[in-house]
């Protein structure tokens, strides 16, 4: 199955410079319909407001971490399918355990490049 490149795609980081850089990664790769939530409290209300097709999210964020975001979507049944990709300039492998525990489809650790993203995203998605 094609990926839709259509698909809304969430950002969420607290930090203006990443949520650009993903941004224009993104769009890189083809993806149009990009929305950005400075913290997992915000992402999670345009999730339950919204529709999604992926969520790229910050673990280290005030006063909502990824991971806690991370949970509330996993928690959430109409939420709970969507894809979500952690992203951390942690490599710790605790985080690591923590994050797939909380069901988590991918982890891309910083810093990372398009080629990075993608093959996560390929992972996550299929080939597009």
């Amino acid at each position: 199955m094609a990926v839709d490149m259509n698909m809304n795609v969430l950002i969420v980081d607290d930090y203006k410079t990443m949520l650009r850089i993903i941004r224009n990664l993104l769009r890189q790769l083809n993806f149009v319909n990009i929305d950005d939530a400075t913290d997992g409290s915000i992402a999670l209300q345009k999730l339950r407001q919204g529709s999604f097709g992926l969520v790229i999210s910050d673990w280290n964020m005030e006063p909502m971490t990824g991971i806690q975001l991370l949970r509330e979507v996993r928690a959430d049944e109409k939420l709970r399918p969507i894809p979500f990709i952690m992203v951390t300039a942690e490599s710790k492998s605790e985080n690591v355990i923590a994050a797939k525990e909380a069901g988590v489809s991918n982890y891309i650790v910083k810093p990372f490049n398009a080629e990075t993203l993608k093959s996560k995203l390929v992972s996550v998605l299929g080939d597009f």
